[in-house]
């Protein structure tokens, strides 16, 4: 049986943070297992392509729900990266930390050293910021944050007609106030997507002491007693660890897979068959997501971005990418936004996303026609779900209720944020280039009923599954890690991606989970430690 120091299972945002760090010492051994393929995919590079790689399938996962009564019987649907760099090779590239209260909020729950300040320095070790630096953001990280190399005109307008509906500009989401509107920072890199893979894999992966293998499942962690000792893939192969297994699979298969080891709800597991190393209720619970529903715009004239990956248009923007790294093609797409307080809170409490485009639903058709999208999104979600276990067979899907919209407060902000979108794709510097409104029809907002529909048979995910192994204080029952991302309980083993966030954060979730991952990697490494 091979042996390794460490194993980290799981090649996203953060098990390409976690093996590149413990790859810097050369007396380890590490082995990191990724479930999907290398990211040798050309449309993952070229930043406004990721739609192609979506679309393609080959490179993501799509996770399906349990049909819900709160979705108008529609199952949740989410989609996650199946590939070397996870989620940061599939998704729009958007640099977002959250808001400094998230992190407070964590800290002010019991967590101790998980506090904005704490935080930090973490993500300003991480970062390379082609534009900002001072007390919020760093120059000399790996992770490469750049302005817009391409502004969509739709894009400049929704800026525009934000402002006319009372939203302040905001050059920098992640410095001293989060709200108002503007263009999104984005991980790339002169003109290409600058994954977690290209960040920190690309030079780690040249040691001899990293060994990568992709497109290979595992199916169990292994203990002796309750000591972590190794993996188990799916066609039997075993790899012993002496030191840590690391699970960084994302918050649907990392809950999966300590399940299936023997770590979760005594009494489920028992039912399915499953020895119980450690009675962790918690595991699999607390499943949360931001959801949007979307107002859409059809442009009088043919200017978005429709059919623009066709044809001659498409031939033509590829030629000028590749004599220049200019143009359409180094577009992230969803290039503007913002963040607003629609219900008092103190704090925005929903994000626009913008797409140059009408976009379809995961389960609807496209509207063939010129236009644009704005998707509202909640921030802080009061539903949960939970990921368990349908059998003990590791080839099972998840048993996945995503709790979508199951809490009235969810429905009812988002009602707000939809609302909010019409009014600003009625604002004048949107209107006078805006035909019809195709979603919500014309009038709906006047039907308080109706709109609550709508959400509840249009609401999608925006990509950012978290909490199902959350962290906790000491004495929180539910809690399955510790504050240094520690499986309660057993030896041996941690979780280090978006499933150790207690609550969701306020804006995207690439950014702060390779911020958990470099946390984790100092614990791991001795370099940094809450508990001493």
């Amino acid at each position: 049986m091979e042996a390794y120091d460490y194993i980290v299972v799981g090649g996203g945002s953060s098990g390409c943070v976690m093996a590149a760090r413990l790859a810097e010492d050369p007396g380890t051994r590490i082995l990191l297992i990724e479930s999907g393929r290398r990211d040798t995919n050309r449309w993952i590079h070229i930043p406004a392509t990721f739609f192609k790689v979506l679309q393609a399938g080959r490179d993501v996962i799509a996770y399906i729900g349990e049909p819900s009564p709160d979705l108008n019987g529609r199952p949740a649907i989410v989609p996650q990266g199946h590939v070397i760099g996870g989620g940061s090779s599939v998704n729009a590239m958007l640099y977002v930390r959250g808001q400094a209260q998230d992190y407070d909020g964590w800290a002010q729950s019991g967590l101790r050293g998980w506090s904005y300040q704490d935080v930090l320095p973490a993500f300003r070790d991480l970062e390379c910021n082609m534009v900002h630096s001072d007390e919020f953001h760093g120059t000399d990280g790996e992770l490469n944050v750049s302005e817009k190399r391409y502004g969509h005109p739709l894009s400049w307008a929704f800026i525009r007609a934000a402002q006319e509906t009372g939203l302040p500009y905001n050059p920098d989401f992640n410095g001293r106030v989060q709200e108002g509107v503007g263009f999104y920072q984005v991980t790339t890199k002169e003109g290409r997507r600058w994954s977690a893979a290209q960040a920190f894999l690309r030079k780690a992966e040249k040691n001899p002491n990293l060994r990568i293998l992709t497109e290979s499942r595992v199916a169990r962690v292994s203990f002796e007693g309750k000591r972590a000792a190794g993996v188990v893939m799916e066609d039997g192969t075993a790899f012993k660890c002496m030191g840590e297994v690391i699970l960084c699979a994302g918050a649907i298969e990392s809950p999966r897979l300590l399940q299936l080891s023997g770590v979760g709800n005594a009494a489920e597991l028992s039912a399915l068959g499953i020895e119980v190393v450690h009675d962790l209720p918690g595991v699999g619970e607390n499943y949360q997501d931001h959801l949007e529903s979307t107002v859409q715009g059809e442009t009088i004239e043919p200017i978005s971005i429709y059919k623009q990956d066709v044809g001659i248009a498409a031939v033509r923007h590829m030629l000028q990418y590749m004599a220049s790294r200019t143009g359409l093609l180094t577009s992230n797409v969803v290039e503007c936004g913002g963040f607003a307080d629609l219900s008092d809170a103190g704090l925005p409490d929903i994000q626009f996303h913008v797409l140059p485009f009408m976009v379809p639903g995961l389960d609807r058709d496209p509207i063939e026609a010129h236009g644009i999208a704005i998707g509202p999104c909640f921030l802080r979600p009061r539903s949960r779900g939970s990921v368990k276990l349908r059998a003990a067979d590791p080839k099972e899907p998840a048993l996945f209720d995503a709790g979508a919209l199951r809490d009235p407060y969810d429905v009812d902000l988002l009602v707000r944020g939809v609302r909010k979108s019409i009014e600003i794709l009625e604002a004048p510097s949107l209107a006078k280039l805006i035909k019809r409104r195709h979603l919500p029809e014309p009038g709906l907002e006047n039907d308080e009923d109706g709109m609550r529909s709508y959400v509840r048979q249009t609401a999608k995910t925006v990509f950012h599954p978290a909490g199902t192994c959350a962290m906790g204080p000491d004495g929180d029952r539910r809690a399955v890690l510790d504050n240094e991302l520690r499986v309660r309980g057993v030896k041996g083993l941690r979780v280090c991606d978006a499933s150790a966030m207690p609550t969701l954060i306020s804006g995207n979730t690439n950014a702060p989970t390779m911020m958990i991952a470099e946390r984790a990697s100092r614990f791991v490494r001795g370099k940094e430690s809450l508990n001493g």
